[in-house]
């Protein structure tokens, strides 16, 4: 990628990985593929302090595609903050992300990023909501509790803010505030800035190799307390006055 290409950057695909070595070729591929030359874009792995081969497998892979970037945290940080790593340094100006695991299907990215652009501004948000989920019954019930407790909280109006594909305006999810685990929460603070929610149908499928670096118990009471903390801010927050100028 030349200079005038990174001006030249529409779109930027953020992906967190740990751990992820034998599925990171594959999904870049697809990620290519479904992309095509429709946008000039970016692939930015967020190598999230993985201790396997990802980061050799990435190096490589930098060969082929230029248009690959990879971002490294020393030690593993979590989902929430690999995602930001990935957005601060996004030249587009629209992000997209998904999932490194192969779960997400990357062909639902021109579907979430022609949300955003036909909504005029409006669109804070394309959130992928997924249907046939190929996760284990524990996964599923737990992640049905999570949503449904969370959205009677919240009332953000959506039934499956875990996925991974979503697409936003890099400005929009750099003006919000930032915690671990704001990824789980998007919805309803990109409502809480006053814009609107696309909602797209996604596909789920079973990740491509590997294991899930993601658990159930040892999140479980710190989305409690960030449930508490974003209902909080919700609560706080205020219309900002308009100010007009006394000549």
């Amino acid at each position: 990628m030349t200079p005038a290409d990174r001006d030249a950057v529409a779109v930027s695909i953020v992906v967190p990985v740990r751990n992820e070595a034998d599925n990171v070729a594959p999904l870049i591929a697809e990620i290519v593929g479904a992309l095509g030359s429709r946008w000039a874009y970016e692939i930015i792995y967020v190598n999230d302090g993985s201790t396997d081969a990802t980061a050799d497998r990435l190096a490589a892979l930098m060969k082929q595609h230029t248009q690959l970037r990879q971002l490294k945290h020393a030690a593993s940080s979590g989902q929430s903050a690999a995602v930001r790593s990935g957005v601060r340094a996004a030249r587009g100006a629209l992000v997209a992300t998904l999932d490194g695991d192969g779960q997400n299907n990357p062909a639902f990215l021109p579907d979430l990023i022609a949300a955003i652009e036909k909504g005029g501004g409006r669109i804070g948000l394309a959130a992928g909501q997924r249907v046939g989920r190929k996760d284990t019954g524990f996964k599923k019930l737990q992640s049905r509790i999570a949503n449904g407790v969370r959205n009677s909280i919240l009332r953000d109006g959506t039934r499956d803010t875990g996925c991974g594909l979503k697409a936003f305006p890099r400005e929009v999810f750099l003006s919000m505030p930032y915690f671990d685990g704001l990824h789980r929460f998007l919805p309803a603070l990109v409502r809480r800035e006053g814009f609107d929610i696309a909602y797209v149908d996604v596909i789920d499928r079973p990740r491509h190799s590997g294991v899930s670096n993601y658990g159930f118990f040892d999140r479980l009471w710190i989305g409690i307390m960030d449930l508490a903390g974003v209902w909080w801010l919700i609560r706080r927050k205020k219309t900002t006055p308009v100010a007009t100028e006394v000549l």
